[in-house]
């Protein structure tokens, strides 16, 4: 397509230009002169207000800019400070009466805090006004998220208009610049191919009418369908912050919830283990603990535990959704399904009630579905072998938020072949760090030995490939976002991903490896192999074309040949190991490429290769398959010889082609 230019509409919050009096009222949403603030309100108000700059109205014409570094923690009646260096003190009320003529009204609000640390300036909030134009960066909270998409959200057709108007209006054909250096800009939008996937066929239980179902648009529901695996739910209590919710009306909903759950495919308690009790937002810690002890004083004589609790939230429940998260997952170990209080009074909430019944069975160890095709073992790569799925991502703090720190976040597969079941592990790590450290690694313990600790823990009576069947998984598929970085270098040989998607156009490696790049329709394959006699690190790279991405690789790879040759592979790393795809092979031609020795200022230039082949899946055509090669210790040590032959110059690049094909 050559070069293209990128036109679209962008959309970003600003701070209202209102008075910080109105601009505090409004972040509290209530009058802030009736009663003063409290510690949580100041917290809230300087967290908002942190970087913002603000002009000055007590000075007439005189609008002098400053930027907000702080809140006081006093009234601004009880703020003083040094107006000289004799040691005379003035009050700011006092002080803007002398100097300005301007008596505060706002004694007992606190003061924004301007200027440096080392001399910082007191200013009342009711002689500054938010400057106009600046953007906010900082977390916006779901009112906000709602009116900004109702704004923003635009059909294609209205889209694509927008657009061209812009086109238009940018007038190119008449722009003096593109003119000069010959540019000339089609009015049009580019056309570029695209397919739109099969869904897959959903399997679901037998009892149920409808037994599968193929998904239309993307949508689907459960009307007439029944879980795979129902999950059990024995004992369950409900806890309602919201002061709007009556106790009835809390009643009526769970018992909703809970009858939905069991004609859903559930084995699910209808009556609770205690009524719905009510606990007010800011006691949040103190209320679950209580209503945990009272349910288990019923439960643990009869040796059983509390198998889920239901929350009620309110609309707007600022941090009460993740404090009562992080107390229930980490003090109580406690599984939990929040409700908001307008989904309690939803007039027809079917719909709603079905897709929380099914959250609630993923979260107490039932599969809502599973793929057709995996109970059929049809699925490429993942049905051949015994496979697990991991899944990796960090998320990071919201613009502003300087100390947070970034999640990191690893799931992986239980129940192959259907891979329907997943367990997760999130884990602290350096702030905005994207590489995921300590993934596996491990520490001696005087008692044990060796002990397998980091984010992938295996507990498998010494066996580092057995899976939850009791088989053996011999191969890792890995999915990362557009940024992490999956660091494997702490891993045994064995253990490396056989296959690597990464959801990006760039293939990032730890630094010590080399940096490639992954382009749509092209898979680029790295294979380093440090061979000890000679201490040489030899990089071979082939570039495997795709044609309608029509690939299925295969779990076939020499990981298992390198476990058995470690003596001499020291540090084998397969990123992208063989293609169950039939081939042909194009050509091969030689390119120069550089080895570089470990020993000091030891450097050698030797010839290698790259193997252009095309990716065919047509059954039809002959060729051969990567799954016909029994890849044997003996075969990778006489691969691994001629390398180093190759590295020497006493072999060429075509014997070991052949050996490989």
């Amino acid at each position: 397509m050559g070069l293209s230019l990128n036109i679209d509409m962008s959309s970003t919050a600003f701070i209202e230009p209102l008075p910080v009096i109105d601009f505090v009222a409004q972040l509290l949403d209530r009058d802030i002169s009736v009663r003063p603030l409290s510690d949580s309100d100041r917290v809230k108000i300087k967290k908002a207000l942190r970087g913002v700059k603000v002009e000055v109205t007590h000075r007439g014409n005189m609008r002098r800019k400053y930027r907000i570094s702080g809140l006081t923690s006093q009234a601004t009646r009880e703020l003083s400070f040094p107006i000289d260096d004799r040691g005379t003190v003035k009050t700011v009320v006092q002080y803007f009466l002398e100097t300005y003529g301007f008596n505060i009204q706002h004694t007992t609000l606190p003061c924004l805090q301007v200027g440096n640390q080392q001399r910082i300036n007191y200013l009342p909030m009711e002689v500054c006004k938010i400057v106009e134009g600046q953007r906010y960066s900082k977390r916006l909270n779901e009112k906000q998220i709602t009116a900004l998409l109702k704004v923003t959200c635009q059909r294609p057709q209205e889209r694509e208009k927008a657009i061209l108007q812009t086109v238009h209006h940018n007038a190119y054909s008449e722009d003096p610049y593109a003119q000069e250096f010959g540019i000339k800009i089609d009015e049009r939008l580019a056309s570029v191919e695209a397919r739109v996937l099969p869904p897959p066929r959903l399997k679901y239980h037998d009892s149920g009418r409808e037994r599968d179902v193929l998904p239309r648009v993307g949508q689907w529901n459960m009307m007439n369908k029944k879980m795979v695996n129902g999950g059990r739910v024995s004992s369950w209590a409900c806890i309602n912050f919201s002061r709007n919710v009556q106790d009835g009306a809390a009643r009526s909903f769970c018992h909703d919830l809970a009858l939905m759950c069991q004609v859903s495919g559930m084995d699910f308690a209808l009556e609770p283990v205690l009524p719905p009790v009510y606990a007010r937002p800011e006691h949040v810690e103190r209320a679950l603990k209580r209503l945990y002890q009272d349910a288990m004083s019923i439960l643990r004589p009869q040796g059983r535990e509390l198998d889920l609790l239901m929350v009620i939230l309110p609309d707007n429940n600022g941090s009460l959704y993740g404090d009562l998260k992080r107390i229930c997952e980490t003090d109580l170990g406690l599984v939990s399904q929040c409700c908001l209080t307008k989904h309690v009074f939803k007039a027809n909430k079917h719909q709603y009630l079905a897709n929380v019944a099914l959250k609630i069975n993923v979260k107490v160890g039932g599969r809502n579905t599973v793929l057709v095709d995996a109970l059929a073992r049809r699925i490429p790569l993942v049905s051949d072998v015994a496979t697990i799925i991991f899944g990796a991502d960090v998320t990071h703090p919201h613009p502003g938020e300087d100390s947070s720190p970034s999640i990191a976040a690893v799931v992986a597969s239980q129940d192959w072949p259907e891979v329907t079941k997943y367990a997760g592990l999130v884990s602290a790590q350096t702030h905005r760090q994207e590489l995921i450290q300590d993934l596996f690694n491990v520490r001696q313990d005087p008692q044990r030995g060796a002990v397998s600790g980091g984010m992938i823990r295996y507990d498998t009576g010494g066996r580092l490939d057995k899976n939850p069947r009791g088989s053996y998984s011999t191969g890792m598929v890995s999915v990362r976002d557009s940024s992490t970085k999956f660091c494997c270098t702490n891993l045994m040989p064995l253990e490396r991903p056989v296959h690597h998607w990464s959801l990006i156009t760039s293939l990032q490696l730890p630094l010590s490896w080399s940096r490639s790049v992954i382009t749509p329709g092209c898979l680029l394959i790295i294979t380093m192999i440090s061979v000890l006699p000679i201490e040489v690190a030899t990089y071979c790279r082939a570039l495997w074309w795709t044609r309608r991405f029509a690939i299925q690789p295969s779990l076939i790879s020499t990981c298992a040949a390198m476990l058995a040759f470690r003596e001499q592979a020291v540090l084998p790393i397969i990123m992208f190991c063989g293609m169950r795809t039939n081939l042909r092979l194009m050509g091969c031609k030689l390119s120069p490429t550089t080895c570089v020795t470990r020993m000091p200022g030891a450097h050698a230039q030797y010839q290698s290769f790259l193997l252009h082949t095309m990716l065919i899946w047509q059954p039809s055509e002959l060729g051969f398959t990567w799954s016909q090669i029994q890849v044997t210790a003996d075969l990778w040590r006489a691969v691994l010889r001629q390398a180093v032959a190759l590295h020497q110059g006493r072999a060429t690049p075509g014997l070991v082609l052949r050996m490989l094909l």
